[in-house]
């Protein structure tokens, strides 16, 4: 035996540790991307005038609460080992739960959110489990069902167990500042956004991967030109600015599965649904049940999602469990969303909504404010 050959076995094993150390990095990056779009969440929020303070300080305290309870109830709970996926998954709650709360931003109180972020959490695991261990054979490798639509319907349910129709009355006026802050998110978020669905893949289908959720995001920037121009000839900013980014909701439970081509109707037919239902669904929804979705989380989250949960069974790719997993999250999110609505109404709700000034000396500043 030469020295080669005595070495090979060696050799083998290092450049496995060097492969697996190098997926890993990889992954670390594509983590940090998540933890960077959950920020950008709170910038798409931000288009109301007098409220950009509230919202950066909200999602700061949902992610302060629920990012480490997710971990703590994995590790010391169930005996999750700490490594690079783990930290996702938390990142993955801490996310949802930021784009839920854009559905009662303003109805409670700041400090409430702290309480928010401590009932999520349970909820969340549970619709965890029932997707990928109660049932067999859920695809949903980017989140459509498990992060848009239970983030979706969950708020949905905190709004109408809550029922704080006092908001409806506030102001929410807009400045070209406020919106530029949504435009600036929107384009970032959109950039970062295949880190995100691939967060949790091997990595010969993060590329493809790549490749799949720029064309489906780039197909709903066509769709919501097009459809807002056909429709009212003009662009409507904050409708345009969310729906561009439908075909990213969409792509997450086709992601690693579709083609190109078919990524690409894909992201069309998401583009189109969140513009007609930012248009449409919206009021009908608001007049229908009386509360209001503040940041039109149902327009871009929850119908987006709905088609891209339900896109694995029209490829071939699932069948009944797929179908299961949509309507129970649906089902469930509203459920424990109202569960949560309900425990917020013994709080005192805030004497002033939609406006900084209910956390901060918002009206001091603005009295010196030379601008």
């Amino acid at each position: 035996m030469n020295l080669l050959s005595s070495l090979m076995p060696t050799l083998h094993t290092m450049t496995n540790v060097v492969n697996d150390q190098t997926a890993e990095l990889f992954q670390f990056h594509r983590g940090q991307d998540v933890f960077f779009m959950l920020m950008l969440v709170a910038f798409l929020m931000m288009f109301i005038r007098r409220y950009e303070w509230g919202v950066a300080l909200a999602t700061l305290l949902v992610f302060a609460t629920s990012f480490p309870l997710y971990m703590l109830a994995n590790v010391g709970i169930f005996g999750a080992a700490i490594d690079v996926e783990l930290i996702i998954g938390a990142a993955f709650c801490a996310i949802t739960l930021v784009i839920a709360i854009g559905v009662f931003l303003g109805h409670i109180s700041t400090i409430a959110y702290l309480v928010v972020g401590v009932l999520f959490v349970p909820g969340y695991m549970l619709i965890e489990w029932f997707m990928f261990s109660f049932l067999d054979g859920v695809l949903d490798a980017g989140g459509s069902i498990l992060v848009h639509m239970f983030a979706a319907y969950w708020g949905w349910g905190v709004i109408l167990g809550l029922r704080n129709k006092a908001v409806n009355n506030e102001p929410a006026a807009t400045s070209v500042h406020s919106v530029s802050f949504v435009w600036l998110a929107s384009m970032l978020l959109m950039v970062l956004w295949p880190s995100f669905v691939t967060a949790l893949l091997p990595p010969e289908d993060v590329i493809p991967g790549m490749a799949n959720t720029y064309l489906a995001m780039v197909a709903s920037i066509l769709a919501t030109y097009l459809i807002l121009w056909a429709l009212k000839r003009t662009i409507d900013p904050l409708v345009f600015t969310y729906a561009i980014l439908a075909g990213g909701v969409a792509i997450g439970a086709s992601v690693d599965l579709a083609t190109p081509l078919q990524s690409w109707i894909i992201g069309l037919v998401a583009g189109a649904v969140s513009t007609l239902s930012f248009l449409f669904l919206d009021e009908w929804l608001r007049d229908k049940t009386g509360v209001w979705d503040t940041m039109g989380v149902h327009n871009l989250h929850g119908v987006p999602g709905i088609v891209g949960g339900l896109v694995p069974i029209v490829l071939g790719f699932a069948g009944g469990s797929q179908a299961v997993a949509v309507v129970g999250t649906l089902v469930i999110g509203l459920v424990l969303g109202v569960i949560v609505g309900l425990i917020l109404r013994l709080f005192p709700r805030p004497t002033v909504m939609l406006d900084d000034a209910e956390a901060f000396p918002a009206e001091e500043m603005r009295a010196t404010d030379p601008a």
